[in-house]
C-alpha cells in the first residue's frame, strides 16, 4: 500500500537565511502523527511541506494517487486564525452600513463554508457540543481568542476530512472545553482518519496518537545574519521517540535567569508610584456585549504590591475587562474608572495612560503588521506604537537588546518579526511590554505558543520582575500549571456576569 504522504530527501531554502531539511517521512492512513519541536524549530514549515505549500520542496513530496491535499487537508492553527479575521476586518462595511452595523462572517457561514446548512441535523449538536449553539449567529470579529478557536476546531470535524492539520488545539481554550475537545478528536481518529498534531508542549500530545516527528534547530548569527537550519531530527512510533535522548533533551531543557533584569533607558526612567492609592479602582463598572451583559456593577480594587490572575471560560469578558483598564476599550469613559488615583477622562491623553501599561495580549499579536524588525518592535514599546515611526538612539537600541537578551532572542534582533514563529513573536512583544518598565503589565494568556522552556522562562521571569521590581502583573491564564508564583490576588469570572475576587 502507497503511504498517503511520503518526503524524501528534501533540502529547501525558505528564505535567504532559512533552510528546512527532511530525510524521509512516510505518513500512512490511520496513523496519527505529532509534529514535535521547540519555538522555530520547524513544525510549522514541515506541516507546509506536507500540504504541499513549499514551492521549493515540492519534487520531494509525493502523495498516494487518490489523496489530493488541496481538497482531503483541512488546518486549524494560530495563523489560519489570524488569516480569517484579517480577511474578515477587512471587508468590514460598518463605516457605510445605515445601522452601522456589519456582522461579517457569521460562526454558521465559518463552520459550513459552502455546504449546505438548512435542515443540518449534525451542525447544531456539534456547535451544542462545543459550547458555540449560542453564538452560532455572531460575526467571527466579535469572538474571543478561545471562541474563535473552538469555531475553527468545529468546522474541522463537520467538514470531516482526511488529513486534519491541528497546531496546538488545547491552546487559548478554557479547561472545561479542553476536555470536551480532547474527546472529540478521540471519536475523530478513531475512524482511520489521519491527524497531524503541531505540538510545542509535553501537555499538548493528546491521546491517540500513534507516532511522532521530532524537529530541530541550529540558529547562529554569521557576519551580521542570522541562519536557521531546520531539520526532521527522528521520526517514528511514538512508543520508540518519547524515550530518546533527542526528545528528554528538549523536554528537560534548564532554564538560565539573567543575574540582573535591564534598567530602564537613560532619560526615560518610569514616574515613582504613589502607593498609597490603588493602582486600578473600579467603583460599579458595567461592561456588555451588545444585549448580553458581562459585568454589573463591579466594585474592585488592585493596590500597590497586588499581583493579580485573572480566570474564567472562553467569552466571558477577561480580555474587554482588561481593554477597559488599559485605555483601548472606549467604553471606559464616562465610567467610574480610576487609574493611579485619578479618574479617566478627567484630563490625560491616551498616551499617559498607555505609558503606565505594557500588554502582552492576542489582540496585540495579531495587530502586529509586517514589515519590522525584530529590535524595532521591542523599541517600538517605549513610544507605544505598532511599528517604529519615532526618533530613537542608542540608549533605547541598547535596552531593547537587553531585553532581547532575557528573552534568549538577542541573535534574532536583525530578523524580520513576521518570519519568526508565533511563539517567538510572542516573546518579542513581552519584551516590547518590559522595555519601558510598565507599572502594570498585562499579560493575556501570555504562553499561549510557547515551547515549555520557553513557558518555564517566562514564569520565571514574571516573578523575577515581580520581585525586583516596580511593575505589577495582570495575568490571565487557561492553563493549569501556568501560572507566576507571585501571583497574590485572583479575579474569577464564572461566565454569567458573575465576579469573584480575593486572595489567591
Amino acid at each position: 500500500m502507497n503511504p498517503l504522504v511520503h518526503i524524501q530527501d528534501v533540502s529547501c531554502r525558505i528564505a535567504p537565511q532559512l533552510t528546512l531539511h527532511v530525510e524521509d517521512l512516510q505518513i500512512n492512513a490511520g496513523e496519527h502523527w505529532c509534529l514535535f519541536g521547540p519555538n522555530g524549530s520547524g513544525t510549522s514549515l514541515l506541516a507546509a511541506l506536507i500540504k504541499g505549500q513549499l514551492t521549493a520542496g515540492r519534487e520531494g513530496v509525493s502523495y498516494a494517487p487518490d489523496f489530493d491535499p488541496q481538497h482531503d487537508l483541512l488546518e486549524v492553527s494560530f495563523e489560519e486564525q489570524q488569516r480569517l479575521w484579517e480577511y474578515d476586518n477587512r471587508r468590514d462595511i460598518s463605516d457605510y452600513d445605515p445601522s452601522a452595523v456589519d456582522t461579517g462572517t457569521t460562526v454558521r457561514m465559518l463552520v459550513c463554508g459552502d455546504a449546505p446548512a438548512a435542515g443540518d441535523m449534525t451542525l447544531q449538536p456539534l456547535l451544542a457540543e462545543f459550547g458555540m449553539d449560542h453564538l452560532a449567529e455572531r460575526g467571527i470579529r466579535y469572538l474571543s481568542s478561545g471562541q474563535m478557536r473552538r469555531a475553527m476546531l468545529a468546522r474541522a470535524l463537520y467538514r470531516n476530512p482526511r488529513v486534519l492539520v491541528l497546531d496546538n488545539p488545547l491552546e487559548s481554550i478554557d479547561r472545561q472545553t479542553a476536555h470536551i475537545i480532547a474527546a472529540a478528536l478521540g471519536a475523530w481518529m478513531s475512524k482511520g482518519n489521519v491527524l497531524l498534531l503541531l505540538a510545542r508542549r509535553q501537555m499538548g500530545i493528546v491521546p491517540g496518537l500513534t507516532h511522532m516527528a521530532l524537529m530541530h534547530e541550529e540558529a547562529s548569527d554569521i557576519n551580521g545574519r542570522w541562519v536557521r537550519e531546520l531539520s526532521l531530527q527522528q521520526a517514528g512510533p511514538l512508543s520508540a521517540v518519547l524515550p530518546s535522548a533527542e526528545y528528554r533533551a528538549l523536554a528537560d531543557r534548564a532554564i538560565v535567569m539573567p543575574t540582573t533584569l535591564p534598567p530602564p533607558c537613560q532619560g526615560r526612567e518610569p514616574a515613582p508610584l504613589d502607593r498609597s492609592v490603588p493602582l486600578v479602582e473600579l467603583a460599579g463598572v458595567d461592561l456588555a456585549y451588545g444585549e448580553r451583559t458581562l459585568v454589573s456593577d463591579l466594585h474592585w480594587q488592585m493596590n500597590a504590591g497586588d499581583h493579580v490572575l485573572i480566570e474564567g471560560p472562553n467569552g466571558s469578558g477577561k480580555s474587554t475587562l482588561l481593554a477597559l483598564i488599559n485605555g483601548e476599550n472606549h467604553k471606559a469613559y464616562g465610567q467610574p474608572v480610576h487609574l493611579f488615583g485619578r479618574q479617566r477622562g478627567s484630563g490625560e491623553s491616551v498616551w499617559q495612560i498607555k505609558s503606565r501599561f505594557g500588554i502582552v495580549s492576542n489582540d496585540l499579536h495579531q495587530r502586529y503588521i509586517k514589515g519590522w524588525r525584530v529590535l524595532d518592535v521591542v523599541v517600538s514599546g517605549i513610544f507605544d506604537s505598532l511599528g517604529l515611526y519615532d526618533d530613537s538612539g542608542a540608549s533605547e537600541h541598547s535596552c531593547a537588546r537587553a531585553w532581547l537578551r532575557v528573552m534568549q532572542l538577542e541573535h534574532a534582533q536583525r530578523a524580520w518579526y513576521h518570519e519568526l514563529s508565533f511563539g517567538q513573536q510572542r516573546l518579542v512583544l513581552l519584551a516590547r511590554a518590559m522595555v519601558k518598565h510598565p507599572a502594570i503589565l498585562i499579560l493575556d494568556e501570555p504562553c499561549t505558543g510557547l515551547d515549555d522552556f520557553h513557558c518555564r522562562l517566562l514564569l520565571a521571569l514574571l516573578d523575577r520582575i515581580a520581585s525586583e521590581g516596580s511593575t505589577h502583573i495582570m495575568f490571565v491564564s487557561h492553563t493549569e500549571g501556568d501560572v507566576p508564583s507571585c501571583i497574590n490576588r485572583v479575579l474569577r469570572f464564572d461566565g454569567c456576569g458573575h465576579i469573584e475576587a480575593g486572595p489567591y
